[in-house]
């Protein structure tokens, strides 16, 4: 089979593959040394703003500069600090949370940048790092039926070395009913289970042959996905059982219903959710797209916060905004900002996280760290040690080759734990 290598496997993708040619359903998108006993956090929703988020314009306000822009700062429940006025709701939970406005990036691409937010690692020619949701799951053990790594309205990283069990089960639009999670019309649960048991039998006759690492995740996905049609905690997924205030409360769009999914996940025990959000490419109308963000992500946010609290889930639950890079401090001709990579920011909230901190600061333009600079990979350092997971030790990949788990040299953020 000289073109296994080739093949790649989720649990959707398998539950593609059966539907389509097994239960004759046509589909056009499927799925895609620490003590843990000690750490404070159990499971991590990251939030991953795709393009670039300005700094200038969310948790690192210059106001009086030249690089102000159109926004002003406004007060939060911690006094001495100030985000962006398109959080007024999120200022209120601050004490819960912590901002880090001393990050030190080294790539301006978006794809290389991405990379290295999401693994901690730049991109190497011989090996796929896996994301940070596929690191937490390997080394944390799964808490419930569901999928331990989920991604809501866009594909996570992949999990590179680690395998099959560790990518992550895609959602593309939160609160709709998943329709390939169920035989089709026509099909009874008998009859389906039948075909799926014939389906196995022939994958493991297929990878008992070829010795392929790609068929024997075929067979880890078909199990998984298999496992997850038959679980009563599959309703974790339909928004319907919340109420209508609720539902408005987070906003009713895409990014409001994901994070109150992305609650719901993590008080069903997943262990790691990331939803993706776009639109932050800003190199023309930032101000106007800003706004537009703030608007969405802002009652989202504070809403999350203020419910993980309410619930006792926030002391366990560490939640993350995160971004490639920054935006330049100059605004440019067309009323944009451009890819700034020196200096950016990220908020964290719960999971142990001292709320109310600053950690770090950039320049009085916000053009590069002024104090306290922090490498991405201290990012990640620092999420591994509020989850218990040794940041020193060393993984495998297929072929014996060692790797760390945090890039060397990384550091946790003690100011943050």
């Amino acid at each position: 089979m000289s073109g296994c290598n080739d093949y790649f496997y989720t649990r959707r993708n398998m539950l593609k593959l059966f539907s389509a040619s097994v239960l004759g359903m046509p589909i056009s998108r499927m799925m895609a040394q620490a003590d843990p006993t000690k750490a404070s956090a159990e499971h991590v929703i990251l939030f991953w703003n795709s393009g670039g988020m300005s700094h200038l314009d969310t948790w690192d306000p210059k106001p009086g500069r030249k690089t102000q822009g159109e926004f002003n700062p406004i007060k939060t429940s911690v006094p001495g600090m100030e985000i962006s006025e398109i959080f007024p709701q999120l200022a209120k939970q601050m004490h819960h949370a912590a901002l880090i406005r001393s990050i030190q990036g080294t790539n301006g691409d978006h794809g290389r940048a991405q990379y290295e937010l999401q693994t901690g690692f730049n991109v190497a020619p011989n090996v796929i790092h896996p994301g940070l949701g596929s690191l937490v799951v390997h080394e944390r053990e799964p808490l419930g039926d569901l999928p331990a790594f989920i991604s809501i309205s866009g594909q996570a990283p992949r999990a590179g070395y680690l395998g099959q069990q560790c990518e992550a089960y895609y959602v593309g639009r939160p609160g709709e009913k998943d329709p390939y999670l169920a035989f089709p019309e026509g099909i009874h649960h008998e009859r389906g289970q039948k075909r799926l048991e014939i389906l196995a039998e022939m994958n493991a006759r297929a990878s008992g042959r070829t010795g392929c690492e790609e068929m024997k995740a075929a067979e880890v996905a078909l199990k998984d996905a298999v496992n997850l049609m038959e679980s009563p905690a599959l309703k974790a997924f339909e928004l319907k059982e919340e109420s209508q205030d609720t539902i408005a409360r987070y906003g009713d769009n895409e990014f409001g219903r994901g994070a109150l999914l992305a609650r719901r996940l993590v008080e069903k025990g997943v262990r790691f959710v990331q939803v993706n959000r776009g639109g932050f490419d800003n190199h023309g109308n930032i101000f106007e797209a800003m706004r537009n963000h703030g608007a969405s992500m802002d009652p989202a946010l504070a809403s999350l916060i203020e419910d993980l609290k309410a619930n006792g889930k926030l002391s366990k639950t560490l939640v993350v905004v995160l971004s490639e890079f920054g935006r330049t401090p100059r605004i440019n001709n067309n009323g944009g900002r451009d890819h700034w990579a020196r200096v950016f920011s990220a908020f964290m909230a719960g999971g142990g996280i001292k709320g109310g901190s600053i950690v770090g600061a950039s320049d009085a333009d916000g053009m590069d760290p002024g104090e306290r600079p922090v490498k991405v990979y201290d990012i990640h350092a620092t999420i591994c040690a509020a989850l218990g997971i040794d940041i020193t030790k060393e993984l495998y990949t297929h072929d014996g080759r060692p790797m760390k788990i945090v890039r060397k040299g990384g550091q946790a953020i003690s100011e943050l734990l």
